[in-house]
């Protein structure tokens, strides 16, 4: 079974802790801060492997995690960095942000990788922090926390030929004999319940090949979920070249075959609109029957009108199929001709994580004594600060009047005692404009004072 679609949990290593340790040895007084630096934490990356065809995987695995950095230690050791860890998926996955729906990497290559979980930075220790006016400081960073983020992912095969059309119209037993792929086939509806590949070798063993998929039927309301249809329209944009299959004998219904032309590509248009851009070729199949016979100068002239190569053929028996697969290679060659061209001066694009101003920041008012302040640069700040050291503080509040932002809530006309966001912390503004953070129930009870 084919599953094309999951949704998983990755978190980087979390940065590890600065040491604030101070050289203690025999015969060396005052031998002052030796602490060192914590490791950085592993970051998450989706690597691509040829061998895997199915995000099945993670139907049983949704959560991973890379290794956190280790902490500083004592005479300026530097704290272990944390492994990287690389989640294997099929070539053809796009991956999004599940909460921004923002388009993280779209992986169509064998070994491609794209990182989606930057690892935290380690905390500096006390001997980044000794100065003439400071010899014994007792401050350390903490280490930064990793990225974490929930992924959706989608699996579009990559197939060069999209085999089109309604269900029972032939497709499978066109992809069967045209290469050795083995799809089920039966005179019902949608005996084709997921894509099937074949590898299609045109001009002998030497000849030109390319992967062609099955697409299971559309029928009408395939864009907005009726049938199959939304389940595997989205393999279709992988193809370079489209390939419609007509049942030129209108079926045991005797349906109206360009009725059935129209219905298809209307649902491909409803799904994405570049898709009828393709070269589209119509393979007018079971010419095997009379009715099919029949209907055949009817349908070709009408077809040819509106600017398609039509291509008569018996899936069955085969009659056909080489010149329409001659006609496939032909038209793959030309669509991969004029990709080279237009890619030369621009490479393809890729989706990664864009790097930021961690200097920027912007300071608002969510309401009467509530305040927030965002930035990465300022957040990354506030999760490496450690609250517990009265150093830390201070040196906080440095960095909190140094940046603008404390004159910036001064403007905003921020009161004492109202609650300032930032990160993952909420900071109670005090007298003379400083940060101090506090109990919640503390909190609680001046901001409810305040309001009074």
């Amino acid at each position: 079974m084919l599953i094309d679609r999951a949704r998983i949990w990755v978190k980087a290593g979390d940065g590890g802790n600065g040491s604030a340790s101070f050289r203690r040895e025999k015969y060396v007084p005052r031998g002052g801060p030796d602490g060192g630096d914590g490791g950085r934490g592993g970051n998450v990356y989706l690597r691509s492997k040829a061998n895997m065809t199915s995000l099945l995987p993670f139907q049983f695995t949704t959560r991973f995690k890379a290794e956190n950095g280790g902490p500083g230690r004592s005479q300026q050791r530097h704290g272990k960095n944390g492994k990287d860890l690389y989640v294997d998926v099929p070539p053809g996955t796009v991956v999004w942000d599940d909460e921004t729906g923002e388009m993280l990497a779209d992986l169509t290559e064998p070994n491609e990788q794209t990182i989606v979980a930057r690892g935290g930075q380690g905390g500096l220790g006390n001997v980044h922090f000794k100065s003439s006016t400071r010899q014994a400081p007792r401050i350390a960073e903490l280490g930064e926390p990793g990225e974490e983020r929930w992924l959706r992912m989608e699996l579009r095969l990559v197939a060069d030929v999209g085999l089109v059309g309604l269900p029972n119209a032939g497709k499978s037993t066109l992809l069967a004999a045209s290469s050795a792929a083995k799809p089920k086939i039966a005179d019902y509806p949608f005996t084709t319940l997921e894509p099937m590949l074949g590898v299609v070798t045109v001009g002998g063993i030497a000849g030109e090949t390319f992967v062609m998929a099955d697409i299971p039927g559309l029928i009408s309301g395939a864009a907005e979920g009726v049938g199959l249809g939304l389940e595997f329209l989205r393999h279709v944009q992988r193809t370079r070249v489209l390939v419609h299959v007509l049942d030129a004998s209108g079926g045991l219904e005797g349906r109206d075959p360009l009725a059935d032309f129209d219905t298809v590509n209307a649902e491909l248009e409803a799904y994405e609109p570049e898709l009828l851009e393709e070269p589209m070729l119509v393979a007018l199949n079971k010419i095997d029957i009379p009715e099919a016979v029949a209907a055949l100068p009817e349908l070709t002239t009408a077809l040819q009108a509106r600017g398609y190569r039509v291509f008569p053929i018996s899936g069955v028996t085969g009659e056909g199929v080489p010149a329409l697969m001659n006609a496939v290679a032909a038209t793959l060659n030309e669509v991969r001709e004029r990709e080279i061209e237009v890619e030369k001066p621009q490479e393809r694009r890729r989706y990664t994580l864009e790097n930021v101003d961690e200097r920027a920041w912007s300071a608002d008012r969510l309401s009467r004594h509530h305040f927030a302040v965002t930035g990465v640069g300022v957040e990354r700040f506030t999760h490496m600060t450690d609250f517990s050291r009265e150093e830390g503080v201070e040196r906080y509040q440095r960095f909190l009047e140094s940046s603008g932002i404390a004159a910036e809530l001064e403007r905003l006309s921020i009161e004492e005692g109202d609650i300032v966001h930032i990160a993952n912390q909420e900071l109670v503004w005090g007298d003379q404009f400083e940060l101090e953070p506090e109990p919640a129930r503390d909190r609680r009870k001046k901001a409810a004072q305040s309001s009074e």
